[in-house]
Formats: structure tokens, sequence, C-alpha cells
């Protein structure tokens, strides 16, 4: 079976082929084309299917990790969005709950209110009103007012429409039938509802994951619209998926329908990649660590899992987002970053990107500020005829004049400014790992650390000195590994079901009643994409906490029947759950049962195993040597650096630093007091000295 995987980032645009019968991997990059990605997509699949005598219409599977949703969220560009709700509630996704982004600040940045995704005059209400506990209707829904609400809608020029009730995840009746009058009164417009989005209690995140949706639904449509119909005109009959943030991928129609699925989408598919790489060395426990042209992407993997956020700390853009979704954390750190002095004066690094269009000034596109690259270039650590295999030359004349430029306003030599500039970049990416790590009671010395991505092996080993991290993997092709993890997911659904049961007094039958309505549910979702129920596989999942806390940790449910010693065994699961996140656990108080969720997998072809290197010689992978600038020991030194090509390396030899590895999709830094080798599954492997 043949396969493409295709993740569209920030800078480039990359592709995967599998031929999962003979074994062949073929990879390739192009620029992202920002303005419409699918144009590079297409672009990089007929260029990859002539380089290598590939027949499109051989490709069962192309496989994509999009950022179209994610970037219309970040950029503020999606569709003019409306709302309908109970009357007296049209401000809950304004006023939000109590917490803040910063408990102190007088001056902190509230993207719900400062950047609303739908604005007030677009909210409208409606009598109508569901009660719990049970769901009943204390108020009918008044239907005449949400046909003259659509219609308000209509004249307002109002683009996509959000339903959203109180407790319509105890009853979708009132948002159900409330969605059925505004297609009939705005047909063609994107309409959905909280209830079927994301079915859990938490109005404020609800109303907001629902706003998400249809924020970025018709934009998510036209982007999947235009790419399915483009792969036709191509001769392909591949079956199109869509990398999904919960780890699994979905079908053109889900994501359609469901657009919120596809936030953090490439992310999703780095992790998983990461986790693939370290699986084929034998290491489970790693942190991932992408870095692209625009952001660095941080995944924790424990014992083989991804980590998954849970409700109080999922989010996009600042937006709490009530969806599963990988634990995936990003900050505006890559090999765009714009170098700066804040208006205090003080040296930084990021958000700001130069991205695809300008880019850096060693691209040569025009681009006139100092950037993560052309700091680079200047300490030699990148050359002209390295970058993409010498299929883009680099402007080596224009990062030296930015980087003076800079080092001018600064007061510093041009090395001193360009390692400021590295030294910057790779603590604000230890931070973020420590984020991640070791405030939430994790070591991360007992990690690995996976650097991909286009910059990742340019900085992996320093931002591992910075964390003790004794080791760090280079997969066999850095640049790509996202695109390489869409080839090792699956098919994945996912739905959840409020529960608010107690310990102390549990309804078996109900809870068992939910669990099977879930999995009919799925299992008809999947025969919608033509999968048969013998190959669906479920998990089940629940939210739980003790009576009075206020927020819940995720533990499994065990298979098969819930009955009296299924219960003992979630009660045991929990406690362990909680001694294990915060130190203790209170065994004698009652537990309470908030969510059920239900995960469906249908299995899809994977990537096998790469094969291994054909191995040479130091000798032979020699190029050259360069003059290369690091700081030991808080002093700024320049080392005669070799540069090997990357596919003539011997396997399980040791070469010390400093080192410079090329190859077209990456470059590989090794820094003097490092040393590395090849492993026999293609990744290399470094390794730091003195790591206490």
């Amino acid at each position: 079976m043949k396969m493409i995987g295709v993740d569209v980032g920030g800078t480039f645009t990359d592709f995967v082929y599998s031929d999962m019968e003979s074994g062949t991997l073929a990879i390739h990059k192009v620029s992202t084309t920002p303005a419409d990605p699918s144009k590079g997509v297409m672009q990089g699949i007929v260029e990859l299917c002539q380089q290598n005598a590939i027949d499109p219409s051989e490709i069962a599977y192309v496989l994509h990790g999009t950022t179209t949703a994610t970037n219309a969220v970040l950029e503020g560009k999606g569709a003019v969005c409306g709302m309908i709700t109970n009357d007296g509630f049209r401000d809950i996704i304004h006023i939000g709950r109590h917490q803040r982004p910063e408990h102190y600040s007088i001056r902190q940045d509230i993207p719900w209110q400062a950047r609303p995704l739908i604005r007030r005059q677009h909210r409208k209400t409606v009598p109508g009103r569901i009660v719990p506990p049970t769901g009943e209707e204390l108020v009918p829904l008044d239907e005449e007012a949400v046909r003259e609400a659509a219609r308000e809608l209509a004249a307002e020029g109002v683009e996509a429409v959000a339903i959203c009730f109180l407790f319509s995840f105890l009853n979708p009746a009132h948002e159900n039938r409330a969605k059925e009058i505004v297609e009939e009164e705005m047909p063609g417009v994107f309409v959905t509802t909280s209830s079927f989005i994301s079915p859990q209690f938490r109005e404020f995140e609800r109303f907001t994951t629902a706003g998400l949706a249809t924020f970025i639904g018709p934009k998510v449509d036209r982007y999947i619209a235009h790419l399915d119909a483009a792969l036709r005109d191509l001769g392909m009959t591949a079956e199109l998926r869509i990398m999904a943030s919960n780890g699994g991928v979905a079908t053109p129609k889900m994501v359609v329908e469901k657009p919120a699925l596809t936030l953090q989408s490439g992310l999703a598919a780095g992790v998983l990649g990461g986790g693939w790489i370290g699986a084929q060395d034998g290491r489970d426990r790693l942190i991932t660590f992408d870095i692209g042209g625009t952001s660095a992407d941080i995944g924790i993997i424990v014992d083989g899992k991804v980590t998954e956020t849970d409700a109080r700390s999922t989010s996009i853009a600042g937006f709490p987002l009530l969806m599963p979704m990988l634990d995936i954390h990003t900050i505006g750190a890559g090999g765009g970053s714009i170098a700066h002095q804040d208006r205090g004066g003080a040296f930084r690094v990021g958000p700001q990107s130069a991205g695809a269009e300008p880019g850096p000034a060693a691209y040569g596109r025009g681009g006139t500020e100092p950037t993560v690259t052309d700091a680079n270039v200047v300490l030699g650590r990148l050359a002209p005829q390295d970058f993409l295999g010498g299929e883009m030359g680099l402007d080596v004349e224009a990062s030296k004049k930015v980087i003076a430029d800079l080092a001018e306003r600064l007061k510093l030599s041009p090395e001193e400014a360009a390692e400021g500039v590295l030294t910057i970049l790779n603590a604000n990416m230890a931070n973020a790992i420590r984020s991640r790590t070791v405030q939430k009671g994790i070591d991360p010395r007992g990690f690995a650390l996976v650097a991909m991505g286009g910059a990742g092996p340019l900085h992996g080993a320093e931002v591992a000195r910075m964390l003790s991290i004794p080791e760090i993997l280079v997969p066999p092709f850095p640049g790509i590994t996202s695109a390489m993890g869409l080839l090792t997911t699956d098919l994945k659904y996912d739905l959840t079901r409020t529960q608010f049961q107690l310990s102390t007094d549990v309804d078996l039958n109900r809870i068992n009643g939910d669990l099977d309505r879930m999995e009919a549910m799925l299992t008809t979702q999947f025969a919608e994409d033509h999968i048969p129920p013998e190959a669906i596989s479920f998990s089940r999942m629940a939210d739980m906490r003790y009576q009075g806390q206020g927020y819940e940790l995720t533990v499994e449910v065990p298979a098969g029947l819930i009955d009296a010693n299924a219960l003992e065994t979630l009660w045991e699961n929990f406690h362990a759950a909680h001694a294990a996140e915060y130190g203790h656990a209170f065994r004698t108080n009652p537990i309470e049962i908030v969510n059920l969720r239900t995960i469906a997998r249908a299995t899809l072809p994977k990537l096998g195993a790469l094969s291994a290197p054909a191995g040479g010689s130091r000798d032979t992978a020699f190029e050259r040597k360069v003059q290369t600038v690091f700081r030991l020991g808080g002093k700024l030194e320049s080392f005669e650096t070799s540069v090997y090509a990357r596919a003539k390396l011997p396997v399980d030899e040791e070469i010390s630093g400093p080192a410079i590895i090329t190859q077209k999709d990456s470059t590989t830094v090794v820094p003097p007091d490092a040393s590395f080798r090849q492993l026999p599954s293609g990744s290399l492997l470094i390794t730091l000295g003195e790591v206490k």
C-alpha cells in the first residue's frame, strides 16, 4: 500500500512517501504558500511523484496535518459569527469564569474579551430552558423567536452560527430544533450546536468551543473541499484523512462537521512521529522537541503514551477548548523568530517571526530583520551549500548585515550578538520544557530529547544541556518527522457524556447505558466511513474528582460491563492517579464521576521500521572543516569544526564534537564537549559530557 503524509508548517510544507510493501521511502519539502496552503501541498505532491516516478493513481491514502484552523484563530481571520442562546445569557462567552489568565495583573490580555470570536451585536437570545439534573424542559423553545434571530443574523452578514443553550449536554432537543430552523432561514450558512461539538458541562468552555468551531468552520470547509478537488484533478483516488488534535486522523466529512478537531492538527503529528522514533530505539520516556520556522512545539511521552491535556488547561490562542487534545505546548520560537529590543531596551527573540515570506534575510527574499537562522549563519552553523541539500541558497552577506546592525544597537560584536540570539532562544525553549516537566513533578533528566523539525537538531544539544538531559535523538529525517508521524496513527473518534455521580450512590444502569450508546454511535460513525464493526477497538476513560474539588483527573475505565467489582477498580485507579499527580490520596472521601468518554479506533496501515542505514566511514562522510563559534565555560570561542554528510556516516562509531551533520531536511549541530553516533535504526544519538 502506498501512502503520502503531508504536514504544512509556517515556513515549509513537508512530504513523506511510503510504499508499505517494498519499504520504499521518499521525502520532499517545498515552501509553504500562506495565502493558500493547498497550492504548496499540491505542488509538493506533484514534484514528489515526478521525482520518484510515482503514479498518483496508485496512492491509497493522503494523510494531512493542517494549520488552516490554528492559523485562523491565531491571526483572528475567521468567519463573521453569530450565536443564538438563552434569554439573559448572551454574555457568558465574554464574562468567562472568575479565574483570570494572570491573577494579579491589571493590564493582562483576556482573549475572549479583547478579541471576541462572536461580537456582542451578533449574539441573539430566545426564550426556552432545559434544566438539570435530568434535562427536563422547564420553558418551551420559542421557535418564532429563533426564526427572527436567524433573520437578523442573515441581515447582518453573519457567515456561521453557533447554537448554545444551557444544559444542552443533558438534553440537546432545543439546540437541535434551533439548528433546523436556522438552516431553513439561512441556507448554506455553517451552523453547529454546542451539544454536538462538546456535550459536556461547563457552559463557558462549551460555548467557547462551539464559537471556535463556528469561527473556523467555513474556512476549514473551503480548504478541505479545495484540496480534495485538487487531488481528484491530479488523477488521485486516494482517501484523504486529516490529522486531529486527539492524536488520530478523521475523514473530511467529520472534519467539516467538527472543524475544531483540527486545532493543533500538525502539532499532534509531530509528537506521534517523535514517539515512533523513540520506540525504534527502545526509548519510551521522551520529550519531543519540534522547531520549525515559526514555533517550537513540545510534547511529553511517558512509558510510550502521549500525555493529553485536561479541561483546565486545554486552549488555543488563550481560548478554552473543551475537546480531547494531546498535551502540546507551543511557543513562538523558530528559525524565523526575529531578534529585537523591546520598548524597555531588553534583548528579545520572538515571538514575532519572519515566516515564509519574506523569511530570514538569509533567504534572499527581502527580509530585513535579524532572525535565528541569520544568527546560525553568522556563527558558521549553516552554510549555503548545505541548506535543503543545496537546493536553496543562503545569502550570507545579508545575514551578516542584519546581525551586524543588531550588534551595533546592542553594543556587542556580531558574534556575541548572534550567540546571544541563540542563547535567549534556547533559554526560552528550555523554560517551556520545564513548564511541562519540572513544574508537573516530572524529572527531565530521565528522558531523551527528540530533536526534530527543520531547526530542532540545530538547537537540541544546547537546550538539553540547560535541562541536564543526557542524550538527544535526531531522527533519520528530522525535518519531516511530523509528516512521518501522520503515517503512524489510526482513524480515531471520541464521545463524551457528563455523569455527576457519587461513589456513595452510583446508578450502574445509567453508566452502562451511556457507555453502550456511545459505542453504538461511534460504530455508526465508522460505518459512514466504510469501516466494519469488527475493525473497531474501543477504550473508555472517566473524568473524576473528590467531592468538592473543582477539577478532574482522567483515569481508565475497566472493559466490559461495569459492576461492583469494576467500580472498585475504577475508584482505585482514581486514588492512584490522584496520588501520582498531587502526592496524596483521600481514600475515605466520596469520589465523583464527572464525565465518561469512549474512544474508538480503526487501524490504518502504518509506517514500518526504516531500512538500516547503508553505513560508510568517517573519512567518506567527512566533507570539510569550518570555523564555528560556541560558548563554553562562559567564554565565546571559535572552533575548527568537521562537517559530515549524514548519508555516509558509519553505524555505531562514536565521533567527537564539534561537528555539523548535513542532510536535505535539516542540519545537526554537535557542540565541542559532546559526541555522536549513528544508531542501526538510522537515528543519531548525541551524548553530552558532564551532565549532572
